[in-house]
């Protein structure tokens, strides 16, 4: 279970991920880092072309792993790409890769020098992750990555919609949030 110093370095919001000022924004990525719809989509829009000209070059991403590109127009110096599961019923590792991209998230941001960031439901929209279970899982590998990451300062989840933004209320609250 986190610190309560870790969990209080977590804030929730409803809202437009492209549209948050913080160092790195997580990308909730396809293994091909080339685009594709929901928030993936909507950040490759609004930041423009040289988002995607810089993921050409990092060859992809393997689930549960993150890397990073700059952010063109986004009010953030990076996007982080993190790759999420696919749930296929929960036996197949979805949980530790879940856990995994939020961590590894976590890490590059750290590398990159970064004291706040800002994260999307990963792999609950096409990617079909239950969102209370999800939420549960996120905010749990990031607290758990945050006590040992004093440097981020901030981590927002910023939530798509009310039914999201509930599930992970609730998971925040039991974890001492």
């Amino acid at each position: 279970m986190p610190s309560m110093s870790a969990v209080a370095r977590i804030r929730l919001a409803q809202g437009d991920l492209t549209a948050q000022t913080a160092d790195a924004i997580v990308n909730a990525a396809n293994a091909s880092l080339l685009g594709g719809g929901g928030v993936d989509g909507a950040i490759h829009r609004a930041g423009g072309s040289t988002i995607l000209e810089e993921c050409r070059r990092l060859g992809g991403c393997e689930t549960g792993r993150a890397k990073a590109t700059g952010a063109g127009r986004l009010a953030a110096r990076y996007v982080i790409h993190a790759v999420g599961p696919v749930w296929r019923g929960g036996g197949h590792g979805e949980d530790e890769l879940l856990a995994s991209c939020h961590r590894a998230a976590l890490g590059l941001a750290s590398e990159l020098g970064c004291r706040t960031v800002a994260f999307p439901a990963i792999s609950t929209g096409v990617y079909a992750f239950p969102i209370d279970r999800a939420a549960r899982i996120a905010l749990g590998a990031t607290g758990d990555e945050l006590a040992r990451r004093p440097e981020i300062e901030l981590v927002s989840f910023v939530l798509f919609d009310g039914s999201t933004y509930a599930s992970f209320g609730a998971a925040l609250e039991e974890l001492g949030g």
